[in-house]
């Protein structure tokens, strides 16, 4: 029964990027046929002021790795001053929470780097 479920939700997203590139083909094939240009979606301006993509997922992998080392470092100190019954919860939980706030810090940053290219 589980596999039914994997092999189900793995056929579901092959059907939605399936039908996103072959919608996006059909529009630009129209777009050819009545002589405009298919390079309209991607402007050279726009991609040339964009922030590299390597040094987003850098950014963020970064900030992520090091907000999962701070989660444990916290949730050690927690437990080793901190008298608690069971102490799963506070590895997984805190773990958890700092790499989000890392995430989040690394969307604020990432947005900081795009204006910083958008001004140059």
């Amino acid at each position: 029964m589980p596999e039914l479920v994997f092999i189900s939700l793995f056929l579901i997203i092959l059907g939605i990027f399936y039908l996103y590139y072959s919608t996006r083909n059909k529009e630009r094939m129209a777009l050819i046929e009545k002589g405009a240009d298919a390079s309209i979606f991607i402007g050279k301006q726009e991609r040339r002021k964009a922030a590299p993509v390597w040094k987003i997922i850098i950014l963020n992998l970064s900030l992520l790795l090091m907000g999962i080392g701070f989660g444990i470092l916290l949730s050690t100190l927690l437990v080793q001053y901190v008298e608690y019954r069971t102490n799963e919860p506070i590895y997984v939980g805190t773990t958890f929470l700092s790499a989000g706030i890392g995430l989040f810090i690394g969307f604020f940053m990432t947005k900081k780097l795009y204006q910083e290219e958008l001004e140059r």
